[in-house]
């Protein structure tokens, strides 16, 4: 087009004033320049226009000055030569408004007639402006400047491949992951890219089996993500993500992410074992026990062979700890742990799963190899030790207590051999300690069972099942009835009348035996002061276990109880066990005394079947004590029972105390006992435990028959008071059908 341009204004040999027209008619900015004089002859308005020049002002100046670069100035000093040559590149022009512009500049002289390149007289100087072009470009390498610095800067390893599989880039973090050597990443050979990448894992024909399936797969969607691990030669752990890349919306090919997973995982295996290691001793815990008992399981119920669990516990450590202090007592611990992992063979696991308490899991171990270990596991704690020994010049023996659970004979599961080598492990603390049991493969308690119990007596609470009856209590000398015994009663309508013999172990065990307690405390006291607002001042006596009596306000509800009621506090005795007496005899004492402050009588209940310390009972604000049925039953016929009841009556007399005794159900017994100076008894021979109306018509006949204990007058105002029981209620009693009782509970 230029040439044309030029071809035309030389045809017509018009003066310069004359190529104005031809000039407006050229799209792009031009002028004519008269090479000898430099001069600008004629301009069109797209060149003032870019310029932002009048067009008397663009030819007021030299031509030479409008695109004046090196290049521009040296094809100027070849054309005073004579040299005139078509020029095309790309220049800069500044504007008069201060733009700098991007333009590509075209020199090519205008030969008139007669003229050649060489002697022509004009030149044309046209531009094509480049500058929006420019800036798009510039915008383009900013930003890919901007993505390569984004791409080299992230933790991951990028791989981009076309559809084909074909590498079409990569970071630098992909190579220095699979350590790429040098040559390879600037060779341009994606396919020995590739190898050298497969060549660094771990199992290279797996490899490329696997990225040939990649890439021979269907085409993939937008959505889809892949993600798998490679293993390295170096140790490197990579996850591999796939995703599609996309462009306008369509799938161009695929983007490989390498995140190097090593430390995270170094560190996730780090946590997982400490979780699982007891800080103190570095043994495996409680929960990695757990988990290589749930293992074991699994593996004898898949038909591997047993296994045995050794529960181990440390005899009066507490004492130690006490005396020394905590981190003296710690490195014992620590070289117990040593001694008894010496024990063990290396497949064995040892785990310390208390403050003082370990846990072995003998694998491959009948009962016969499990008791061999046991003996290995008391013999070492009890050896000396020069460590254990001189700590804070305090010489000292450890002991241990063992109890032991064998799989498959005790069960399956990591929970009922756990629960069965405690309940073993309790066997042999209760025994006296230093020694091993193993858990009885019969006479096991049913807790499913148990279970149910507790759940049943907790609604049976809540719904009012529960009933008091009172069981009379008579004095040997003179045959009048001195008081009475609350017993508890459950008649449940699934389960029928429960004993107390089957429900109270329960209870205790539970620790149900709280609130129950109080409410049999509560409903006894509330029946003494309906009876002794009637004119019946008959104590009765309340069971206590050693659960409820060691609880921090028993003292204080038993005196609101006693407040709310108003009756006087002698009217209530308190039964309690001889197990008081085996924790905090100290406390104990301090309790019983407040208790017989409030003025409450107390007793100890079964005395002789548990321990009971001489220099304590003297001690002992204790009135009472009852001699349990057991020794009742073979009097007088029994040697045995004999010794035990005349010893207890013995030192009753010489303590001062009054003795009752439970379970007499003949004549002969009641002979015997009354021979011997007891002074109450109670059972079957003179009453069972009855409901308060039947206790009631009891004690009508008793005060006919002249035999409560109180004077002529208050016996007279009693029989009066239990003439006016509503004889109404008395006839629903008399017609109640009988319930099977339970004597002495």
């Amino acid at each position: 087009a230029e040439a044309g341009v030029s071809l035309a204004l030389a045809a017509v040999a018009q003066p310069p004033a004359a190529w104005q027209g031809l000039l407006e008619a050229w799209p792009q900015p031009a002028w004519v320049v008269h090479l000898s004089t430099r001069a600008v002859v004629a301009v069109n308005s797209a060149a003032t226009q870019l310029l932002a020049m009048s067009p008397e002002a663009l030819m007021a100046l030299p031509g030479d000055s409008l695109a004046a670069s090196p290049e521009d100035l040296a094809w100027w000093a070849l054309a005073d030569l004579g040299q005139v040559q078509a020029l095309h590149t790309d220049t800069i022009v500044a504007a008069v408004d201060g733009r700098v512009l991007h333009v590509s500049r075209s020199i090519r002289a205008l030969a008139a007639p007669g003229e050649t390149s060489q002697t022509a007289a004009h030149c044309l100087v046209s531009l094509v402006d480049r500058s929006t072009e420019q800036r798009s470009e510039a915008a383009r390498e900013a930003l890919l400047s901007e993505m390569q610095a984004t791409l080299e800067s992230t933790a991951d390893g990028l791989l981009v491949t076309d559809l084909g599989g074909r590498v079409r880039s990569f970071n630098r973090r992909f190579a220095e992951l699979f350590d790429l050597p040098e040559h390879l990443l600037l060779a341009d050979d994606p396919a020995a890219l590739l190898e050298g990448m497969g060549l660094q894992t771990t199992d290279p024909v797996a490899h490329d089996t696997r990225w040939a399936a990649l890439m021979s797969a269907p085409q993939i969607s937008p959505q889809s993500t892949l993600c798998d691990r490679l293993e390295l030669r170096s140790g490197r752990t990579l996850e591999r993500v796939m995703r599609p890349l996309l462009h306008a919306g369509r799938v161009q090919g695929r983007v490989f992410a390498f995140r190097d997973l090593t430390d995270s995982l170094a560190a996730a295996r780090q946590i997982e074992r400490l979780r699982l290691t007891d800080a103190l001793t570095q043994l495996p815990n409680r929960d990695a026990l757990g988990q290589a008992l749930a293992s074991a399981c699994d593996e004898a119920r898949g038909g591997g062979r047993g296994f045995a669990v050794l529960l181990i516990d440390l005899d009066r450590f507490r004492q130690i700890n006490d005396t020394l202090d905590h981190e003296a007592g710690n490195r014992v611990l620590q070289e117990v742990a040593r001694r008894i992992a010496g024990c063990l063979r290396q497949q064995d696991t040892l785990a310390r799963v208390g403050g003082d308490q370990f846990a072995a899991l003998v694998v491959q171990a009948d009962e016969q190899s499990a008791s061999v270990t046991a003996r290995r596991i008391l013999k070492v704690v009890a050896q000396p030790s020069d460590d254990a020994q001189t700590l804070q010049h305090l010489q000292f023996t450890l002991t241990c207590s063992i109890g032991i659970a064998l799989c498959p004979s005790h069960g399956f599961t990591a929970d009922k051999l756990r629960c069965r080598a405690e309940a073993a492990l309790g066997a042999v603390k209760q025994s006296g300690r230093a020694n091993f049991r193993m858990h009885p493969a019969r006479g096991e308690v049913n807790w499913r069972e148990h279970i149910r119990l507790d759940h049943a007596m907790r609604q049976a609470l809540a719904s009012s099942r529960f009933r008091l009856q009172y069981q009379p209590q008579f004095e040997l000398a003179s045959g009048r009835m001195v008081g009475a015994e609350a017993l508890l009663r459950w008649r449940d309508p699934h389960l029928g009348e429960v004993s107390p013999t089957r429900f109270i172990p329960v209870a205790e065990d539970s620790g149900f035996i709280i609130a129950l307690g109080e409410w049999v405390l509560a409903q006894a006291v509330r029946q003494a002061a309906l009876w002794h607002a009637r004119g019946i001042a008959l104590p009765i006596a309340v069971n206590v276990s050693a659960l409820q009596f060691q609880q921090v306000h028993f003292v204080d509800r038993v005196a609101s109880v006693l407040a709310v009621s108003g009756i006087p506090a002698h009217l209530l005795e308190l039964e309690l066990t001889e197990s008081i007496l085996l924790h905090d005899a100290e406390e104990a004492l301090l309790r019983l005394q407040a208790l017989a402050d409030l003025g409450v009588r107390l007793a100890i209940d079964d005395f002789g079947t548990g321990y009971s310390s001489l220099a304590y009972l003297k001690r002992f604000p204790i009135g009472t004590l009852k001699i349990d049925r057991s020794f009742v039953a073979g009097l007088p016929g029994d040697e045995r029972d004999v010794g035990i009841v005349r010893a207890v009556l013995q030192m009753a007399r010489a303590l001062g105390k009054q003795v009752v005794a439970e379970g007499v159900e003949n004549e002969a017994q009641r002979d015997f006992l009354r021979q011997e100076g007891c002074d109450v008894v109670q059972g079957w021979l003179y009453a069972p435990a009855l409901d308060s109306l039947s206790f009631e018509q009891k004690l009508r006949t008793c005060s006919q028959a002249g035999t409560l204990a109180s004077g002529p007058a208050q016996s007279e105002a009693a029989a009066a008071a239990v003439d006016a029981v509503d004889a109404k209620a008395a006839s629903q009693a008399r017609a109640r059908a009988p319930l099977r009782l339970v004597d002495g509970c």
